[in-house]
């Protein structure tokens, strides 16, 4: 029987059938759905939502060391986070399969860069897999752990979001379990003192040549060949855009493990072809390696560097074939990415909008979407706990400019607070900041689909959780004035804001109510109404930014399908236009 999966889900799969038997992550578009579909398995593994990328992959190494097949994902800025345990895991090695998911976001469908994380790989000598279709997905999974064990090394299993979100058929196979490996004490190995490492760096870079040797015949690694004319070589899902692109008879070099790069296969390939094509996406990671080798190829001058490529920019790029087109009369009206109707970070950000002193340090999270028109709200947004630290860096500059009325606070969500805000938080305290610390908790994980974190008192595998109180975190930090505030009550929102900065002693916000979209919660659901006749047409309600609001014939008016009666356009109504009915 065939299933039909997404890449994620059949990564999963082949986690559990590859008999994995620790799995930790932190969740991050478009990984994300690997650890949500492990749970079904929980009988034959442990799975769970660790607080940070670098913990996840601390936790898979444990695990790994202690003598079972573990398991890590992330999103490719994930890996940055966790690049300091990756890098010394290469050089001491696992002792049991040990794998690393790098799902790559190129156009930046949901990220901040649009870096190639197949450079971790040659960085960290790392081997490295690339499959390219969902049974891939699954395959490949299984083969990286034998991989792993083999070489007794950390495997880097790299997907991007076209990969990890497509579907197609992929067949189950029975789990097949790893023996444990009973625990054995080794310093040389697992304690990386700089005389260890020293000894390390040459075994690793020996398990790399052994490798590079390995991958010449490596069933992942396939050669399918037809004329001489044209030859391609290609991996991940740069391969299904290539196939359809190129002319029937051109030869494929379809590498599936692409670091270290088997220059054998590779030379010999290229020597059966008139012409050779290297199609990546992205850098030219493979590109100027074959180049390196003194093999001529054309490459990045024609697909680009830039963006997801498709088969139709590859056919337009590569051979001036532009595809049929046919105007639309339509013009869509544009959607841009906007606060949900009834979020409870609005109130805090139309609070922040109303004063032109305010400098705002945002974070990575659905409230990053404060920086759009009309809330117009956050000055910055560079990564995961940066709302808090970015923040001190300006007020630390306004304070040496002698700039006083900028009035700085710094923003994250709760799961980015137990993320990476508890360290900025402390930098605050221990610099002396003179700024406000905020945490927009709104009880879930929820830009990446509502998963739980340490604050929501539930784990990966649905148990009840010990739920860490964030104010108590703050506390014990030495915030003294921890003011906790429902957001959508915007005459309390002000005064919260008002009340911390006139604190004499160190301050912080936490805004508190549930996301509406939190299934296990009962929110009270209601429904705003616009009196037309009271309306005076002034659009302050629009300033609010939700998208159930709109202007009709001079008159606000409130979409029904979208209102959930959170009341902050009625609070801002100065005619008492609108109301809430139950």
């Amino acid at each position: 029987m065939k299933h039909l999966l997404s890449g994620n889900e059949a990564a999963a799969r082949g986690a559990y059938e590859g008999g994995v038997k620790v799995c930790s992550a932190y969740p991050g578009t478009p990984s994300t759905e690997i650890f949500e579909n492990l749970p079904q398995y929980k009988d034959s593994l442990y799975c769970e939502w660790a607080p940070n990328e670098k913990v996840a992959t601390e936790v898979a190494i444990g695990a790994a060391l202690g003598g079972v097949r573990s398991l890590t994902a992330m999103k490719h800025v994930g890996v940055n986070v966790a690049a300091d345990p990756i890098f010394t895991a290469a050089y001491n090695g696992v002792d049991k399969g040990f794998v690393i998911v790098s799902a790559d976001d190129p156009s930046m469908h949901s990220s901040q860069n649009e870096q190639d994380n197949r450079h971790y790989a040659r960085a960290a000598r790392l081997p490295m897999v690339e499959p390219s279709d969902s049974q891939e997905c699954l395959d490949f999974m299984k083969a990286a752990f034998e991989l792993s064990e083999k070489w007794r090394i950390p495997v880097l299993y790299r997907v991007t979001t076209r990969v990890c979100h497509s579907k197609s058929l992929v067949e189950f196979s029975d789990r097949q379990e790893a023996s444990y490996e009973p625990f054995v004490r080794n310093v040389a190995t697992r304690v990386s003192t700089p005389a260890n490492a020293y000894r390390n760096h040459a075994t690793v870079e020996k398990k790399m040549e052994e490798m590079a040797e390995y991958g010449n015949t490596c069933p992942l690694n396939k050669v399918e060949m037809a004329d001489t004319k044209i030859g391609v070589i290609t991996a991940g899902i740069a391969y299904q855009y290539a196939k359809e692109a190129f002319p029937e008879g051109t030869s494929f070099l379809k590498l599936g493990l692409t670091n270290p790069m088997p220059m054998g296969l590779v030379k010999d390939f290229a020597s059966k072809v008139e012409k050779l094509y290297v199609i990546e996406e992205l850098d030219p990671f493979m590109e100027e390696q074959i180049k390196a080798a003194g093999i001529q190829c054309v490459g990045k001058e024609l697909t680009g560097l830039l963006y997801e490529l498709n088969p139709q920019l590859l056919k337009e790029r590569l051979f001036n074939e532009k595809p049929a087109t046919k105007s639309v009369a339509v013009n869509p009206v544009p959607r841009p990415p906007v606060l949900c109707p009834g979020c409870p970070h609005r109130g805090f950000f139309y609070t922040m909008s109303k004063n032109k002193n305010f400098v705002v340090g945002g974070d990575i999270g659905c409230y990053t979407l404060g920086c759009a028109a009309p809330l117009n709200a956050l000055d910055s947004v560079v990564c995961m706990g940066g709302g808090f630290t970015v923040a001190m860096g300006m007020s630390k500059a306004f304070e040496i400019a002698g700039e006083t009325q900028k009035k700085v606070f710094g923003v994250v969500g709760d799961s980015t607070f137990f993320h990476s805000g508890m360290t900025g938080a402390a930098e605050i305290i221990y610099n002396k900041g003179n700024m406000i610390p905020v945490v927009l908790d709104n009880s879930i994980t929820g830009m990446t689909g509502h998963q739980d974190n340490p604050g929501s008192g539930y784990t990966l595998q649905g148990d009840i959780a010990e739920a860490i109180k964030i104010e108590d975190v703050l506390k014990s930090l030495g915030y003294q004035n921890v003011i906790i505030v429902d957001p959508q009550d915007l005459k309390a929102m002000q005064k919260a804001v008002d009340d911390a900065l006139a604190s004499t002693v160190p301050a912080a916000i936490i805004t508190r109510r549930p996301c509406l979209l939190i299934k296990r919660i009962k929110h009270d659901i209601g429904q705003c109404v616009v009196d037309t006749d009271k309306c005076i047409g002034c659009k302050k309600c629009l300033k609010v930014g939700c998208p159930a609001v709109m202007m009709k014939d001079g008159k606000s008016s409130i979409d029904p399908t979208l209102c959930v009666g959170c009341t902050v356009c009625a609070q801002v109504c100065p005619v008492g236009a609108i109301s809430r009915k139950e």
